[in-house]
């Protein structure tokens, strides 16, 4: 079972988070469409650690960004987005 600790709530179930994507996604404002492109469609897709970004859904709604191994599921750090 997936375990985020909220920095508000404490340790949560992963049910009452909503993924939302992973940190390297996310389009800067200024991205021309040629860069903001290459971010969403052609980064790696790598196993192993990666920042994401996941609201609490079912409780305080806090964004929240999460180091977890995309291999093991292991969340290493949890801090606010």
């Amino acid at each position: 079972m997936l375990l985020i600790t909220c920095p508000y709530c404490g340790p949560r179930a992963g049910a009452e988070f909503t993924f939302e994507r992973p940190i390297e996604s996310i389009v800067p404002l200024d991205a021309t469409p040629e860069a903001a492109t290459e971010r969403l469609y052609t980064r790696d897709n790598i196993k192993g650690p990666s920042w994401e970004l996941w609201r609490h859904a079912y409780g305080c709604r806090a964004w929240v960004k999460v180091l977890r191994d995309t291999g093991t599921h292991e969340v290493i750090e949890v801090g606010l987005a």
